[in-house]
């Protein structure tokens, strides 16, 4: 941590001085010799190339999951270093303001609507079914930074390190959580890495993925740390111009506990670390050092279960069977897809979507709601956004949960499961008071002795969540940043489509 605070990344004699920044939708900036500055441009057409005259510093990209502007300070002496060596600002996000779609914003930079990541996942009408958590790059609907940029006549190299869209990725280098679902119904640590001899050096040195440390009850700073320490690993193995590496440490406690308390202090002490560790790594290295995140985390006190309500008004179908009720998507008139404070509510019908949206705005704690072509003015205008859009307010987010009687509710509900549940849910951060930690103790040990288990100790109680995000944030200070180094002029107040602008400038600046 000592060479973080004491570097200037002074790299490679480059020259620091400030060059201005702009980015359209879907341009790309190229270096004017005669001018040595940053300058746009034409839109591209297809994936056409724009070649390098020189060979500017590697760039590494952190993203802190729920790191905020207000965090950086005492607790927090690296990125401190990092902030007042380069520059750091409020990162205005896009909606939602969640995992995917704000890492897939800063990579394309366009909106939700051009590059299709409306949330972390949607309803995918052909199967009639729900997906969350996809993993295929294909998924993304506009150019990524990288692609169009050459680098002494070659693709520039790129690493993803637990960025999302690991899988069928135009990067050379790619690693990312990928458990094993076995037969008999275990899941075991696993990640997925390309070239696959990755992988082989990563566990040797590393060891397994600490995967329950990574989502879940136990989820922790371990998950985190050993994503830093393989990033040094990934690095080194090939000779990369961009890597991408995210630390989602924050985002357990945050939403545990709330954005305030006694726990904040240390979790932003072990945040830093881990962002130490890298960027020692990096300036060891001759690479710059530039870090994102996605949003911030706000204060939140209980959840809209929007889905009863949809179900209670006779528009949200269920089917049942020997696993309870099962939420049946292709027969319902609307359902909500709920993903932290926004939700998609899908219609079948056409002649439906105003009807169901006069009722949604009658439900309290649904502060916004957005259909046909108002999804427009929040950047959802998109085939894959549902019908209609709805904002949570201030203090509250959307549960997923759909039955009206405990007794009926589908056996996955207390368990962490982020591909069944039709909806993102952060209860599963928790152990259920009454007898969580009980059950799955009981599990564990019928896991040793090879009998089959149900691992289930998630509760059901929404007013145990205390920090969620979504909703643009309340103030620039509890929201995203960026810390961006020392040699760019950003935007006063950026937005999260900039990013890839200023990326694309510290790949072709000179």
């Amino acid at each position: 941590m000592g060479k973080c605070s004491a570097a200037q990344h002074r790299l490679m004699n480059t020259d620091h001085r400030p060059k201005a920044l702009h980015m359209s939708l879907r341009q790309r900036l190229v270096q004017s010799p005669a001018q040595d500055k940053a300058v746009l441009a034409p839109p591209m057409t297809g994936h056409a190339l724009v070649t390098m005259s020189t060979s500017p510093p590697p760039l590494i990209v952190i993203c802190a999951v729920g790191l905020s502007p207000e965090h950086i300070g005492s607790a927090t002496p690296c990125l401190s270093a990092l902030a007042s060596q380069g520059s750091l600002r409020p990162l205005s996000p896009s909606l939602p303001a969640v995992t995917t779609t704000g890492q897939t914003t800063m990579l394309t930079g366009v909106d939700p609507s051009s590059h299709g990541i409306v949330a972390n996942g949607w309803y995918f009408r052909d199967l009639s079914e729900i997906w969350l958590w996809r993993q295929s790059e294909s998924l993304i609907q506009a150019p990524l930074v990288w692609q169009g940029l050459q680098r002494d006549g070659r693709p520039l190299r790129v690493l993803k390190h637990f960025w999302w869209y690991a899988m069928n990725t135009t990067a050379d280098s790619t690693v990312t959580p990928r458990p094993v679902y076995h037969h008999d119904g275990r899941k075991s640590p696993d990640i997925y890495a390309s070239p696959p001899s990755l992988k082989e050096r990563l566990i040797a040195k590393h060891g397994t993925f600490p995967l329950f440390n990574f989502w879940g009850p136990v989820a922790d700073i371990r998950s985190s740390r050993w994503i830093a320490e393989s990033f040094t690993t990934a690095y080194d193995y090939a000779d990369h111009d961009l890597a991408l590496v995210y630390l989602p440490h924050l985002d357990y406690d945050l939403q545990r506990h709330g954005p305030q308390g006694a726990h904040l202090e240390g979790n932003l002490r072990d945040l830093d670390a881990c962002v130490a560790l890298i960027s020692n790594h990096a300036q060891a290295r001759g690479a710059r050092v530039m870090v994102v995140s996605e949003y911030g985390i706000e204060a939140v006190d209980h959840g809209i279960y929007i889905n009863r309500a949809l179900r209670q008004r006779g528009l949200l179908s269920v089917t049942t069977n020997a696993a309870g009720e099962l939420l049946d998507p292709g027969t319902s008139r609307a359902f909500a897809l709920c993903d932290h404070q926004l939700a998609h509510v899908y219609v079948r019908r056409n002649d439906d979507v105003e009807t169901v949206a006069q009722q949604l705005r009658g439900i309290d704690g649904i502060e916004g709601v957005y259909c046909g072509d108002q999804r427009a003015a929040i950047g959802l205008d998109h085939p894959r956004s549902g019908e209609i859009v709805c904002l949570a307010a201030a203090g509250t987010w959307f549960a997923y949960d759909y039955w009206l009687d405990d007794r009926l509710k589908p056996d996955f509900a207390h368990c962490v499961e982020i591909h069944k549940k039709p909806g993102y849910d952060p209860r599963e951060l928790f152990f259920d008071p009454r007898g969580g930690k009980g059950r799955a103790l009981r599990a564990l040990i019928k896991k040793k002795l090879g009998l089959r288990y149900l691992l289930n100790p998630v509760p059901l109680d929404d007013t145990l969540v205390r920090g969620s995000h979504g909703r643009l944030p309340s103030r620039p200070e509890s929201g995203p940043l960026l810390i961006a180094p020392a040699g760019i002029e950003v935007p006063a107040n950026p937005q999260q489509r900039d990013i890839a602008g200023i990326i694309g400038t510290l790949l072709t600046q000179t």
